[in-house]
């Protein structure tokens, strides 16, 4: 497989050990992840040659997450360095009834400084086919989304297919600009989207036909976001693919997990996965869009397929501390297999 290259920043996270609550915290684990290193995390564990880029600073804690990701196999050599500091975000995790909580700290972070003209794409680029962005990069600043911008204007100039997770957060998105135009201009450069039905309608005005998201919440069935993927497809004529998650809630510690592609004539569902006692389930979007790529690499003809490796991954990564999701090819595969036992391998 030839290179896939992700763009975004990578954070500290800093989380209460357990399920402690931030007000009984004596101390903090430490983990580094971030959408898009998140991403090129799952592809370099399947194999896939990998560069992630982001700018870091020339200190101690940038010199961390570098080595992070020079730990995983992910290719850093187009990373900038500059700036003050690293973004920093703070986790509780929740447990039954009580939901996880996020806390941002990453004002004037180095990648939130970044400016077009910082990052050589064309060298970059030398000798990928993929590259992958998110809505979590423009959110942060101006800046970084002029960049993004610049970046997917030069790899649709060579070719090379483009993928994107909405990721709407609305605890970004802060300095003054609606998502909307922004967001717009971006993904009309991309082949393949990522998003469930909050994204489209934060990002875009797309809502389900037909479904009253405030009795459904992020419960929506494939059927009801069939008709979101056709408006995704007539604004974003560009795409080839249109896929979202389904998780249903029914508590901080069980989820339901499925996946749903459209690729214009046909939508492919995949089968739908109990997540009984979920370990870390920030992430879950990462991996499944790592799974995703990984899938539509392998299996360029079997959407159906790539969408099930996607899910199945992404269910792995649920039992997985930490942003990035540590699995392997044949793990996922044993899933997709049937084999949820989760016995000891000798």
């Amino acid at each position: 497989m030839k290179k896939v290259v992700t763009f975004g920043e990578i954070m500290l996270r800093l989380s209460p050990p357990g399920f402690l609550r931030f007000s009984q915290a004596n101390s903090f684990d430490v983990v580094y992840g971030g959408g898009e290193s998140n991403v090129a995390v799952s592809l370099a564990n399947y194999g896939v040659p990998t560069s992630f880029v982001t700018r870091l600073p020339k200190n101690d804690i940038g010199e961390c997450a570098l080595m992070e990701m020079r730990k995983r196999n992910v290719g850093t050599s187009d990373i900038v360095f500059g700036g003050d500091r690293l973004g920093i975000y703070f986790l509780e995790t929740g447990a039954v009834s009580r939901g996880s909580k996020v806390v941002y700290d990453r004002a004037h972070s180095s990648m939130s400084e970044i400016k077009p003209g910082m990052v050589d794409w064309e060298k970059a680029f030398e000798g990928a086919t993929w590259f992958h962005w998110t809505g979590i990069t423009p959110a942060i600043s101006q800046s970084a989304a002029d960049a993004c911008l610049e970046a997917v204007k030069i790899a649709s100039a060579k070719g090379i297919t483009i993928s994107t997770d909405l990721n709407y957060r609305a605890k970004l998105w802060k300095y003054g600009v609606s998502s909307e135009p922004i967001m717009t201009e971006l993904t009309s450069y991309c082949d393949v989207i990522l998003g469930n039905e909050e994204d489209a309608e934060k990002h875009f005005g797309i809502k389900p036909e037909g479904l009253d998201v405030t009795k459904h919440g992020h419960d929506v069935t494939a059927e009801a976001f069939l008709s979101v993927c056709e408006q995704m497809m007539k604004k974003f004529p560009k795409a080839k693919k249109v896929i979202t998650t389904l998780r249903g809630s029914i508590s901080a510690s069980h989820n339901s997990w499925a996946g749903v592609l459209y690729d214009g004539k046909t939508m492919f569902k995949s089968p739908v996965y109990q997540i009984t006692d979920i370990v870390d389930r920030v992430g879950g979007g990462d991996s499944f869009m790592g799974g995703l790529i990984y899938g539509l690499l392998q299996y360029p003809d079997d959407d159906q397929n790539a969408l099930n490796f996607a899910v199945a991954a992404s269910c792995l990564k649920h039992t997985i501390v930490g942003d990035a999701n540590l699995v392997t090819v044949s793990e996922v595969e044993k899933l997709m297999g049937g084999d949820a036992s989760g016995r000891v391998a000798r």
